[in-house]
């Protein structure tokens, strides 16, 4: 069976540690509806198990973690939103906290939405050729997906809005050096050293761990109440952005590979 006939997400069980795999390597495991239910599934599964003490996200294939949402879908409609739960966020994650650590194995570039899964999750280990980068803006949108304001929380503002406004991408070095994440290994590291991360979390008292998280992060019944002020100013914001013509170009021009033309409208 190829990977195209496989479910668009993979969860497999190590000891205490539930793998979840993105699985659509030749959209570069970039997220549908359908990716967005799975991994919702996925998360709440892991969230809901004693046994399972962390959770190590990563993506199938050797060139990309995520590329975030994918766009093909967006141009039919389709949203990155899990049907039923789209108050979950981007992939059925960016909104719904667990208290699960979640690992993030990067092994590939991280774009978009494929950095804000990095910056939704707890610790994140990347492969030496990673990217990581918000491009929305090339597209006539911006980073609606917690992107925009959790940049500037992890990272220095001036290195996190250089990002922001300039949709370049930073290397994993960069991104080892201001924090975005804790590794960096060759590529066949990648997995194994999330895995050996995840088993030293999983060594220690779970209710401890999990009451831990959610302290440090300030969350409340599955919620960060802290955030939701950011979140109404978001959704506020790209629904305006979204429904321009800009957005419509944007998405327009990247599916016709050709070079958009903004009118800021």
């Amino acid at each position: 069976m190829t990977s195209d006939e496989q479910p668009g997400v993979l969860a497999e069980r190590t000891d205490h540690t539930l793998v979840v795999t993105l699985n659509r390597p030749r959209a570069r495991n970039a997220v549908d509806a359908d990716v967005a239910s799975r991994l919702a599934d996925a998360l709440e599964s892991a969230d809901h198990d004693p046994d399972i003490r962390c959770v190590v996200l990563t993506g199938a294939g050797d060139k990309a973690f995520c590329a975030g949402a994918d766009l093909k879908a967006l141009g039919r409609g389709e949203t990155p939103l899990a049907p039923g739960r789209e108050h979950y966020g981007f992939a059925g994650f960016v909104r719904h906290a667990v208290s699960t650590p979640v690992i993030a194995a990067v092994n590939g570039a991280a774009l978009g939405g494929g950095t804000e899964l990095v910056l939704a999750s707890d610790l994140a280990v990347a492969v030496e050729t990673a990217t990581f980068g918000l491009p929305e803006t090339a597209r006539g949108i911006f980073a609606a997906a917690g992107g925009v304001f959790r940049l500037p929380e992890q990272l220095p503002r001036k290195v996190a809005m250089r990002m922001i406004l300039t949709g370049d991408p930073m290397s994993a070095q960069e991104a080892l050096r201001w924090g975005l994440v804790n590794e960096v290994v060759p590529a066949d590291e990648v997995l194994p050293t999330a895995l050996r991360l995840a088993e030293r979390i999983a060594a220690n008292a779970p209710l401890a761990v999990r009451a831990s998280k959610r302290l440090a992060l300030g969350m409340v019944d599955g919620d960060l109440p802290h955030e939701a002020a950011a979140w109404e100013r978001n959704d506020a914001e790209i629904r305006a952005v979204g429904a321009s013509a800009d957005a419509m170009e944007g998405i327009a021009a990247f599916i016709e590979g050709r070079a958009p033309h903004w009118r800021a409208g």
